[in-house]
């Protein structure tokens, strides 16, 4: 596998099957590369038909399928109603995972830190800048913690993971969500002692080299790279560790049915379980499609990936529930059409 710190990645496996030349071409958000690589092999294996994603951010992905340059796009921040309808996309969850937070510091074990939203909030804010400070060994004391400067790692370019992270902490922290707020890209306060690094691998890879530094990433990557991540404290006051159980009780949440283009907003779910930073990832494509046999094995590439959930779990991914496919796939007959015929 090619190192997985290069952000614009490409995904193609090679096979001598007779489908060989079927390629379908996607690009975007860095935060479902992991699953998205491994349903590409697989997927593969069985068919012969090869995936070839550009893993260049949720920004990227957007203005790629916009500009028709790929098949599909991706993006972790999902677009509105209203510019889905002036561009002309049909916009669908792929699947769910988790943001955690992953920090070097010397001496502290994965999961043995607690951190709190509006601790994150005010360590990216420049208002705690040490790891010894009073807030962090607040909800910390059996920890021995350093006194060393925090250096906040953020990504450097148009980020869904950086949407739904600043969205999160514009939940929890009236001062963030004041004077910072959410975006794909923000003003990164000066406050704060700061690197950017390019996709979800780069800051991955930022933290991992950093002494001090603190990141967000999408789990699977904390995994992969062996960085320390943390506990949390969620909506209800409860300390949970990331793992498929905490991701699980978030996912359950979440409001399909009445989200417009499926646009969920899973942070801060409810429940003692519950992980609080967790977001869907989206696939989007036109509706009107010049290509039917393309776009036809776009949406049998993806339908395929929701009937191998296990594959998604195994990296720590959340399957979308069996009754969001459901809905996923009237969609697919109802709007992405080729000469006014559906093409699924």
């Amino acid at each position: 596998m090619k190192k997985l710190a290069i952000v614009a990645a490409s995904l193609a496996v090679l096979s001598g099957s007779a489908f060989a030349d079927t390629t379908i071409n996607g690009a975007g958000a860095t935060f479902p590369y992991p699953v998205y690589m491994k349903w590409a092999k697989e997927y593969q294996t069985t068919t012969g038909v090869k995936l070839n994603y550009q893993a260049i951010g949720s920004g990227g992905g957007i203005k790629q399928i916009s500009a028709k340059t790929v098949d599909f796009g991706a993006s972790d921040a999902p677009l509105s109603e209203d510019k889905l309808n002036n561009i002309g996309l049909a916009q669908f969850p792929a699947v769910m995972g988790s943001i955690v937070p992953v920090i070097n510091v010397k001496g502290i074990k994965a999961g043995e830190l607690t951190i709190s939203g509006e601790l994150l909030a005010d360590i990216y804010m420049g208002k705690v800048k040490f790891w010894d400070d009073a807030e962090v060994k607040a909800d910390n004391k059996s920890i021995s913690l350093p006194h060393q400067a925090i250096v906040a790692v953020h990504r450097s370019d148009a980020s869904g993971t950086s949407y739904n992270y600043t969205g999160y902490l514009a939940k929890v922290s009236k001062s963030w969500k004041d004077e910072v707020g959410q975006g794909k890209e923000v003003m990164w306060p000066k406050a704060a002692t700061n690197l950017g690094g390019k996709g979800n691998a780069g800051v991955a890879n930022l933290v991992k080299r950093t002494p001090g530094a603190i990141g967000y990433v999408e789990f699977a990557y904390a995994e992969q790279n062996k960085l320390t991540y943390t506990a949390m404290k969620n909506s209800d006051g409860k300390v949970v560790q990331p793992n498929l159980e905490s991701f699980q009780a978030a996912a359950s949440n979440a409001d399909w049915k009445h989200a417009p283009g499926f646009a969920v907003d899973m942070n801060n779910q409810p429940g003692a379980k519950s992980w609080p930073m967790m977001a869907a990832t989206f696939i989007l494509m036109y509706k009107d499609q010049s290509n039917a046999n393309t776009a036809k094995e776009v949406l049998k590439f993806f339908d395929w990936g929701y009937d191998h959930g296990q594959l998604a779990t195994d990296l720590g991914y959340i399957p979308l529930p069996t009754s969001v496919v459901s809905m996923v796939k009237s969609e697919w007959a109802r709007d992405i059409k080729a000469n006014g015929k559906s093409v699924y």
